[in-house]
């Protein structure tokens, strides 16, 4: 009798039969499946590390393994909660709170934090041994994220996630056994490092040792300041995250209610960053059809990610003049408000899900007219946490619309939260039809999609164009190294610096791979129910034009970079 090929393998966990589909371990079959087995330093976009050991399993012949380092096969029977395993993994849970220090009730994460929820899980309601977490100081130098050496479990996420995905290196581990930390090169801190403040180390922390550094406070004070008018602007994938953080799926449009839950707060004026996203796609696409027309050197590379420009300014100087020079959506509606409301008392916020926006609205080339653009950068996930302290139940909120005049927005502004979404908007710009089928047309160019890297060809009448999309810092270097080296051609490269671009930003509630799935899924239906869908339809970019720039957008809404880096010390 011959044997079917085509049956799936399939392995037993805790007595289900699991196929076994391409997962690269025991663990992630099983999660695929199902069955939660625990886990602090395993993550699904990088190397395997087996560092925690909280994810021990037991097979069928009493070795206890690890499930993120134990190969799946076919017959292998194996058991996450037997005596054994249950006792072994509260011991690992209680060395690991010895080296690590549990003021809980104050720590920022406190909510999300895997390892005060694994203790809960499991039971561990001592500490067993005595506490011997580092005692070096918190390094609050970046103007992005917060790094707490006595909160750090060596899980070693963050390292892998600098030096795998993002290819920056700003961190590694120091010293081996007891003596062993985390910190940037030369025990230094993280201004006078390397990092471009993208916060994806403090996405992938399971502890709190690094965190998104907390601004809510200077917002609170605004907001009770009589004499400020507070105006804030938000971003396209905020929309996206805020959901998220309610219990609200991503693909349900809550925009209305964040409007209604910034008044609610106390702000002034609320505008959609959307406005200025149509805005930067005009401006951008005319830089870009000068270079193409006048022989300048090509590739273009996009400017709208402020982790993107330092890791150019950093790592690759010599390609800055040929980064767009156009400010980024944050930067313009920044210098817009500053117009709208000239000679008022204003505090400037915009809600981004990028922590190294924070960054970009101190740096000095955002102020214009002596006046600094941008006050205070909040992330999604600082948003969500003033909401909730205001008591306000964000799910039942009425819809509000943003102010007016620069309430309106097209569809084109509303993809930059994606990968590939600022080229998508320029493409349309170009072409210049918003008709169903150019736009399903451009859609299906291979301009879609959450591929670290992606390369197609558009027509534009007589002209074809070759273009390059990267997110992802590693992802960016890999294109620049193509066509440096000859191997590759593009007349223009879009990078983003987060895995999947915005949505997946540093300042983002942290979410899988399949919940990222679902932010981009949402991005493109809140396009499609836009009336309007391509950016030269916005009637409020004429009235910009008309009455905020004094004859001269340029000086406004773009901005000169020098080619160097620019850390923060």
């Amino acid at each position: 009798m011959s044997r079917d090929t085509n049956q799936p393998k399939v392995m037993i966990v805790d007595n289900v039969e699991c196929p076994i589909n391409g997962e690269r371990n025991v663990l992630e079959v099983a999660r695929n499946n199902g069955i939660d087995i625990p886990s602090l330093c395993y993550c699904e976009n990088l190397s395997i590390y087996g560092g925690c050991r909280i994810c021990i399993v037991e097979d069928d012949k009493g070795k206890i393994d690890s499930a993120c380092s134990m190969l799946p096969k076919a017959g292998l029977v194996i058991k996450t909660n037997t005596p054994k395993v249950q006792k072994f993994r509260k011991m690992i849970l209680q060395l690991l709170l010895g080296s690590h220090r549990t003021d809980c009730t104050t720590c920022d994460v406190s909510d999300t934090c895997k390892l005060r929820a694994y203790c809960h899980r499991y039971d561990v309601d001592m500490e067993r041994f005595s506490k011997n977490y580092c005692d070096l100081p918190i390094d609050d130098s970046s103007a992005c994220i917060v790094r707490d050496p006595s909160k750090c479990i060596l899980c070693g996420q963050c390292v892998r996630m600098c030096d795998e995905v993002q290819n920056i290196h700003a961190i590694d581990f120091c010293y081996r056994g007891k003596r062993a930390y985390i910190a940037p090169g030369f025990s230094g801190n993280i201004a006078a490092s390397d990092c471009v403040g993208c916060g994806q180390c403090a996405a992938v922390c399971p502890t709190g040792a690094l965190t998104v550094k907390n601004q809510t406070r200077e917002m609170w004070k605004m907001l009770q300041d009589p004499n400020r008018k507070v105006v804030v602007q938000f971003a396209p994938s905020v929309r996206v995250g805020l959901a998220e953080q309610f219990g609200m799926p991503a693909t349900e449009p809550v925009e209305g209610k964040l409007v209604t839950a910034m008044k609610r707060l106390g702000c002034d004026v609320v505008y959609d960053t959307n406005l200025s996203a149509d805005l930067t796609i005009m401006e951008e696409s005319a830089e870009f059809m000068e270079k193409l027309n006048s022989g300048a050197k090509l590739p273009m590379f996009t400017s709208c990610c402020p982790g993107w420009i330092q890791h150019v300014e950093n790592k690759h100087p010599h390609l800055m003049p040929q980064v767009s020079t156009c400010g980024s959506p944050m930067e313009m509606l920044g210098a817009i408000i500053r117009r709208q409301f000239k000679g008022e008392n204003v505090y400037s916020v915009a809600i981004m899900p990028c922590t190294a926006k924070k960054f970009e609205a101190q740096r000095p080339e955002l102020e214009k007219d002596g006046e600094r653009l941008v006050d205070l950068v909040l992330t999604t996930q600082e948003l969500g946490r003033m909401i909730k302290e205001a008591g306000i139940d964000f799910a039942r909120l009425p819809e509000s619309k943003p102010d007016d005049p620069l309430g309106d927005y097209t569809g084109a502004g509303v993809i930059f939260g994606v990968t590939g979404g600022v080229t998508e908007a320029v493409i349309r710009r170009v072409l210049d039809d918003a008709s169903p089928d150019t736009l399903k047309t451009i859609a299906e160019c291979g301009v879609r999609g959450l591929d670290g890297i992606k390369a197609f060809e558009v027509s534009a009448g007589d002209l074809k164009l070759r273009i390059g999309v990267a997110n992802g810092l590693g992802n960016a270097d890999k294109l620049i190294e193509k066509v440096e080296s000859g191997e590759e051609h593009f007349d223009f490269i879009e990078v983003m610096a987060c895995p999947n671009g915005c949505i997946g930003g540093g300042g983002q509630p942290p979410a899988s791979n399949a919940r990222k799935r679902e932010r981009f899924d949402a991005i493109f239906k809140s396009d499609e129910s836009c009336e309007l869908r391509i950016p030269q339809q916005n009637p409020d970019l004429q009235y910009i034009y008309d009455n905020l720039m004094d004859g001269n957008p340029h000086h406004y809404l773009h901005i000169h970079y020098p080619a160097h880096g620019h850390h923060e010390e």
